[in-house]
């Protein structure tokens, strides 16, 4: 059963006119787009979206009989604006990213995202598309999937893991999760496997990769603001630093005036500010939530406003 993360607290923050549009750009199970509509009169509407077919057509069921309209929409959230605008919609009161990977994506075996169970090496959010992370781990030069693992990782022993993926793929394609996870159990030395899962940065590494998910978040964050009404609001929800780090300096840039140096007697940018931070520090899950829900506890709640 798919748990949403932070929900109470997202949904008071991001709900200021129970009238108006809403935008769940990360349906995933759907939890947060079920709350949303019961908080949300009947001359509402909501939108959700997700790259998953599945995950919608679970969705589609559940909301049956809610009473704002919801309409559901298959797409890349980093197409924002023109997936909205294909439904008419070109202002809103609220949008959701709720990133990572869902509940139910982690549990289905054969979506290759766990290094848990056994399962085909495919780690792909939208299964339509062609790269899964069996080519990256089986076709890049090794140079370039170090690269991946240490900048989307930030695994300390890149360079080991790749250098043992690339020498055991020479007798044979690495095919699955398991054989994958003993490959990098191999090349990572045993006085640091201790704690967590040896092979939890590089999975989370190789998920963010086959699915472009920091290029998604960089080209989606703009757009939110540009569809959001005076005082509508954006929530962000994240699971590791990176994620965190981008939505952070997105908010801080766009809550500044003048972005000039200094040194500079007038401002030549012409910058002005757009959001407002509604949360100073990122909200994150209680103690009761975090043993309820193991996978909360990593979760970060940003909102901002539109001004």
């Amino acid at each position: 059963m798919h748990k949403p993360v932070l929900l109470e607290e997202t949904v008071s923050l991001l709900v200021t006119d129970p009238r108006g549009i809403y935008v769940d750009c990360t349906v995933g199970g759907g939890g947060h787009l079920a709350r949303l509509a019961e908080r949300l009169e009947a001359e509402a509407t909501l939108v959700g979206i997700d790259k998953d077919r599945r995950a919608l057509q679970e969705t589609s069921a559940r909301m049956v009989g809610a009473a704002p309209t919801v309409i559901l929409v298959h797409g890349d959230f980093r197409y924002l604006k023109a997936l909205l605008r294909g439904k008419g919609i070109t202002r809103v009161h609220g949008i959701l990213l709720d990133l990572g990977v869902s509940s139910f994506q982690l549990d289905e075996a054969e979506r290759g995202f766990s290094y848990h169970l056994d399962a085909p090496l495919d780690m792909r959010m939208n299964p339509d598309q062609n790269r899964s992370a069996w080519n990256l781990v089986n076709e890049l030069p090794e140079e370039e999937l170090a690269g991946i693992i240490w900048r989307f990782g930030e695994e300390r022993y890149s360079r080991l893991i790749a250098r043992e993926i690339v020498k055991r793929r020479q007798v044979a394609p690495i095919n699955t999760t398991l054989e994958l996870v003993e490959v990098i159990s191999k090349a990572i030395p045993s006085r640091s496997k201790r704690g967590k899962h040896p092979a939890r940065r590089t999975f989370q590494a190789l998920r963010i990769a086959v699915n472009d998910e920091m290029g998604a978040l960089e080209e989606v964050l703009p757009q939110a603001v540009d569809v959001l009404g005076s005082g509508g609001r954006m929530g962000v929800i994240t699971f590791h630093s990176l994620e965190d780090r981008e939505v952070k300096n997105f908010i801080k840039l766009e809550s500044s005036g003048c972005l000039c140096p200094k040194h500079l007697p007038v401002c030549v940018c012409h910058h002005q500010a757009r959001l407002r931070p509604v949360t100073v520090k990122p909200v994150v899950p209680d103690v009761h939530e975090q043993t309820a829900n193991r996978r909360a506890r990593s979760a970060k709640l940003r909102v901002a406003e539109r001004i």
